[in-house]
């Protein structure tokens, strides 16, 4: 029979590496940040090029600039764009996701009642907490 690691021990070096991994995370982040704001501003250059020149597009040597126009769209009155939803039978214009925790209280305080297709996947898992002091 092999010797098992103690619990405390392998909470221990579970720990040190989250930690380390939080570490290295946070460097990583930090790096693509600067990265992520310098490119933003060569970005914002070519937008101010290109709408002051009037062009949508323009070929390079070093590759093709294009300017082109994104719509988003967005509600302040859930309700209502509910209403309009249901009213025009536009399920459509949302898109295809379940609120994770809507569902689980629906579905508890509806035992027995469960939506056609609905899939479930459940997993154990193990989380460490550090010892408080």
């Amino acid at each position: 029979m092999t010797e098992q690691i103690p619990l405390a021990r392998l909470a221990k070096m579970y720990l040190k590496m989250r930690g380390r991994i939080q570490q290295l995370t946070q460097e990583y982040e930090t790096q693509i940040e600067a990265i992520k704001a310098q490119q933003h501003e060569v970005k914002m250059a070519m937008k101010e090029q290109m709408m002051s020149n009037g062009q949508k597009s323009a070929r390079t040597d070093n590759g093709t600039v294009i300017l082109s126009v994104k719509t988003r769209y967005s509600t302040q009155d859930w309700a209502s764009f509910k209403e309009f939803i249901v009213k025009h039978d536009a399920v459509d214009l949302l898109e295809k996701r379940i609120a994770q925790t809507n569902m689980a209280q629906f579905l508890e305080q509806n035992p027995g009642l469960v939506p056609p297709g609905l899939n479930s996947d459940m997993e154990y898992d193990v989380s460490v907490r550090r010892p408080t002091k």
